[in-house]
């Protein structure tokens, strides 16, 4: 089961995508559940679109074809569908490549403003470090300046 994050870094790889699986006025068939079963293991991602003669709505393909291959649906817009399934076949040319760990499943970049907000938030602790240090030096130095002051008026 995909995160949503995980879904929306998948359907961003997937724009880029060329639609290679067609489900026609047959529906779901055999062929087509081996031809994007073949497809997940080459590729993980695979986009299918559905021709307007099916008889089968868009996301009720894409179910099916989940369901048959065991893959994860991540979405269906209009008449296309993208499906994604994890491949051993892929893993295997990514440790050849030199990318030994498993390219986590798309976990989402990092938040922008939670970083600014992260980075404005230690600069102003760091801020207030600072000036408390100061008037600790400076409650320090007051302090030896009075016993200072005191024992100049006990020796008078």
């Amino acid at each position: 089961m995909l995160t949503s994050k995980e879904r929306a870094e998948l359907r961003a790889q997937a724009n880029t995508l060329d639609t290679t699986l067609m489900v026609g006025k047959d529906g779901v068939t055999d062929a087509v559940i081996s031809e994007a079963d073949n497809q997940l293991t080459a590729r993980e991602l695979v986009k299918g679109k559905v021709l307007e003669n099916a008889m089968l709505s868009p996301r009720e393909v894409s179910e099916a074809i989940c369901e048959a291959t065991g893959a994860d649906g991540v979405s269906v817009i209009g008449t296309k569908f993208v499906i994604y399934r994890f491949s051993e076949k892929v893993q295997a040319e990514r440790n050849q490549t030199g990318r030994a760990k498993r390219k986590e499943t798309p976990s989402g970049k990092k938040n922008p403003v939670r970083k600014g907000a992260q980075a404005r938030r230690q600069a102003a602790q760091k801020v207030r470090q600072q000036r408390n240090e100061y008037f600790r030096q400076q409650a320090i130095e007051r302090s030896i300046e009075k016993a200072r002051e005191r024992q100049l008026r006990e020796e008078d």
